[in-house]
């Protein structure tokens, strides 16, 4: 069975919402877009390369697949994350069997995302990462099917907007490394307990 992990951009009062981009992710009012930017520095850049030369599968949810890809693929090169978003391995959740793939090397998990993401973890070697895509993040977090957070903690509160963490139940974790950058954002890779 293989690991997955959930690499999220977070603020310090637990927002996930709209990290990237003014008009990443407007849902009910959100007029916070793009908080994360600034915050890169070569040590952030240097372990986002170890996650992109690492062997394993991306995993996302449609609509975070269709943005973030649709994002990347038109971005001028030179940039570090056309090639690898494009080129890896990428499993996309949807409800909808008649959801469309636009882009190479994915694959549709049509239905519950707890049903099907835990078929296709006994299937996949190598690990799978889930980047951003909250709804899939919660319904994996709720189904205990999340072996491992990788957070970017950033040093800003927004006071609004959607959380990486709802209500539910209590999960214990397990600090295995932190990093902290110039800019103030702590790398934090915690395991479940």
């Amino acid at each position: 069975m293989t690991k997955i992990s959930a690499f999220q951009s977070v603020t310090l009062d637990g927002v996930m919402q709209g990290p990237g981009r003014a008009d990443e992710d407007t849902r009910e009012g959100f007029k916070y877009g793009g908080w994360a930017n600034g915050y890169q520095d070569e040590v952030s850049m240097q372990f986002a390369g170890e996650g992109m030369s690492s062997e394993g599968s991306l995993l996302f949810g449609r609509r975070t697949y269709e943005d973030l890809l649709g994002f990347w693929s038109t971005t001028p090169e030179p940039n570090p994350f056309t090639d690898v978003l494009l080129n890896s391995r990428k499993y996309v959740v949807s409800r909808s069997a008649g959801t469309d793939l636009a882009y190479p090397n994915s694959t549709l998990l049509a239905g519950e995302a707890t049903e099907t993401v835990a078929a296709v973890r006994e299937e996949v070697n190598g690990g799978l990462t889930i980047l951003g895509s909250r709804q899939l993040v919660q319904s994996l977090h709720a189904g205990g099917l999340i072996d491992e957070y990788i957070l970017l903690i950033h040093p800003i509160v927004l006071g609004s907007g959607t959380k990486l963490f709802g209500d539910g139940q209590r999960l214990d974790l397990t600090l295995q490394r932190s990093i902290t950058t110039a800019t103030g954002v702590i790398i934090a890779q915690y395991s479940i307990l």
